[in-house]
């Protein structure tokens, strides 16, 4: 063996380490998020039923209007509650977050988000290591895919509280998710370090890749914010209606935001993102030109690219459209989520074409 070949598989042999190192303290941190979730007090977390209650209680006994007009009287009804027919219809005040305004879950909290910002470093050097180890960008297969997307969802994640936004209460969900695409990366789609294909020796895989995997973890962001929309907006909805959740849907649910602000921050980070994603699309046909001869062949990975656009095409153009918006365009988000799912493994792993280099 040579001293390159021993030198790579000494790299290729660190970044195992790493990642698993970083899977670890990612489990410290899941472990951080599940006690902010259990010693968030519970004493502030009904001020959103109680918000709810009082609105509708007070819709429903206040008298109606009256006018009196030249001896008689007209009676003016009460204008009707909007529910779901558009955004922001409920003055419902957002959650006080996960920890529930407790200062040892949010104690907890800030403990959780470290671990996540040590985890996030660690696994980012064991991509880097897996990047020296072959001497190219680490995406040539759907382990270094999965290594790297997991890392740039957490990414994104940091980089939002960075910026001050009010998403900590993400922290549990994507950290269990990364744990799993991370289970799944070692386990079942590891591939030893190799070279690329000669197809695969371009620049343009600099762009195309990186962007493409930068578009699914804000993809993801968003349909993580999206699924919790539902289920608040359901959750309001009953209080509103009258009905009465269960306690454990209580203390989950009335910690995060409310349900607009949730449906507007899914929208946000979708739209912001949907350019960047034509820009893959647009970089990855010229790429194909470059590579095969031909901008577009309808090869599977091309063809649920392009469904994937259409997808979140609709799904904006029905949020900015008045009778969409709320739970229909939520639900047509998560379609088009899915279909970046199934473009993200399904095809990878189960569907032959021009993208199939190595096996996985």
């Amino acid at each position: 063996m040579t001293l390159a070949a021993a030198t790579n598989e000494h790299l290729a042999s660190i970044s195992n380490t790493l990642i698993y190192s970083s899977m670890a303290v990612y489990t410290l941190a899941f472990f951080a998020y599940i006690a902010e979730w259990l010693f968030g007090s519970r004493s502030k977390v009904a001020r959103t039923a109680a918000a709810l209650t009082a609105e509708g209680t007070a819709k429903a006994s206040a008298p109606a209007v009256t006018v009196k007009q030249a001896g008689g009287t007209a009676v003016l009804e009460r204008p009707k509650v909007v529910v779901r027919s558009a955004s922001g219809a409920r003055d419902v005040p957002d959650g006080p977050g996960a920890h529930g305004g407790d200062a040892q879950g949010d104690l907890y909290g800030r403990i959780a988000v470290s671990l996540t910002v040590l985890a996030f470093l660690v696994e980012l050097a064991g991509v880097a290591s897996r990047a020296a180890s072959v001497q190219r960008a680490p995406w040539g297969n759907m382990y270094e895919f999965n290594i790297t997307f997991s890392t740039v969802a957490v990414g994104v994640y940091l980089a939002l509280l960075a910026l001050k936004k009010n998403v900590r209460w993400l922290g549990l969900f994507l950290i269990t998710t990364v744990l799993l695409d991370l289970g799944l990366a070692v386990t079942v789609l590891y591939t030893a370090s190799d070279q690329l294909v000669p197809a695969l020796h371009s620049y343009w895989l600099y762009i195309h890749v990186s962007t493409a995997i930068f578009c699914g973890a804000v993809f993801y962001v968003g349909a993580v914010a999206t699924i919790l929309y539902l289920f608040k907006d359901a959750y309001e909805t009953k209080l509103q209606t009258g009905g009465k959740p269960g306690a454990f849907a209580t203390s989950v649910l009335e910690r995060l935001p409310a349900s607009a602000s949730l449906d507007k921050f899914a929208y946000r980070v979708n739209a912001a993102v949907f350019p960047l994603w034509t820009f893959t699309i647009i970089a990855g046909a010229i790429w194909a030109g470059d590579a095969w001869g031909r901008y577009w062949n309808w090869d599977p990975k091309e063809t649920w690219s392009f469904i994937t656009w259409v997808a979140y095409a609709c799904y904006l153009h029905a949020r900015a459209t008045a009778g969409w918006k709320g739970r229909k365009a939520a639900y047509l988000a998560m379609i088009a989520f899915g279909c970046w799912l199934f473009n993200y493994y399904g095809v990878n792993i189960f569907v032959s074409g021009k993208h199939s280099y190595a096996g996985v």
